[in-house]
């Protein structure tokens, strides 16, 4: 009887072990990886920063900048005269048939009308790209450089005005003049609404077609004319990298202090290198 009992509960073991789970029993010890020996490229790029990809030159500020008013002013000049898909002789035919008689002195006035809605806006509190001595620099520099371009353009060209006045028609000052404002409105302004640029422009294109129709310049004229004026602004923003009132370089980490040693009244200096 005892041996029944003894393999009985022998058997019922060894079939209850049988139904014990897999993870119940214990995996035979795996060895562990063998370590990256290659350790010249450890420290390469640890947070997996991407490297910065080079631009083509195409997509450049450069470009960006000058590539509308130079098709602008390439348009302009495929047009003088009788040349090109609708010459200026076309468009002055056209413009003549219908406004004979018109005359006109409001595009002398216009063409600092959109300066006027910067510093009207700018009184209302509205904030602009730069502070205000910044923006007068940049309309002094982009001025400078339409009016020099503008003016030796005219100089080489030697284009008659349709009404025969002279020979400075090429391109248009007054036209050049209001973009160029337009355009320093809309730089200063885009940020706070787009329609302050639009309005500045929409006075620029007026400006253009009142030179036409007081038969003053050719379309070449006006065309070209935009473009200078809307180059010259571009230029001069992307000339424009040390704002005023900020400390050029070589000064940063500068200090002066009075100094009093013995009777003695004098001024320290002291300058500490920067990255």
């Amino acid at each position: 009887m005892r041996s029944f009992l003894l393999a009985h509960t022998t058997a019922l073991l060894l079939l209850a072990g049988s139904f014990l789970p897999a993870y119940a029993q214990v995996p035979a010890a795996t060895p562990p990886p063998a370590a990256d020996t290659d350790t010249l490229r450890k420290y390469e790029n640890p947070n997996g920063v991407s490297q910065p990809v080079a631009k083509p030159w195409y997509k450049g500020k450069l470009v960006k900048a000058t590539i509308v008013p130079a098709l602008m002013i390439g348009y302009g000049i495929s047009t003088i005269n009788n040349n090109g898909f609708y010459s200026s002789y076309d468009a002055r035919r056209d413009i003549q048939k219908q406004f004979p008689n018109f005359r006109t002195r409001v595009d002398d006035i216009l063409i600092v009308a959109p300066y006027f809605e910067l510093a009207a806006v700018s009184l209302a509190g509205v904030e602009s790209r730069n502070d205000r001595i910044n923006t007068l620099l940049l309309i002094g520099k982009a001025e400078a450089l339409m009016l020099s371009s503008v003016f030796l353009t005219k100089r080489l060209t030697n284009v008659a005005r349709p009404d025969a006045s002279d020979r400075l028609s090429f391109p248009s000052g007054h036209t050049a003049q209001a973009f160029l404002a337009a355009s320093i409105v809309h730089a200063e302004l885009r940020d706070k609404s787009q329609w302050y640029g639009v309005g500045a422009y929409g006075i620029a294109t007026s400006v253009a077609a009142l030179r036409m129709l007081n038969n003053k310049h050719w379309q070449s004229d006006v065309v070209a004319g935009a473009g200078f004026g809307i180059l010259s602004a571009h230029l001069a923003y992307l000339s424009h990298r040390n704002r005023w009132g900020r400390k050029p370089r070589l000064l940063e980490g500068t200090s002066f202090s009075p100094l009093y040693y013995q009777g003695a009244t004098g001024l320290t200096f002291t300058w500490r290198p920067t990255k």
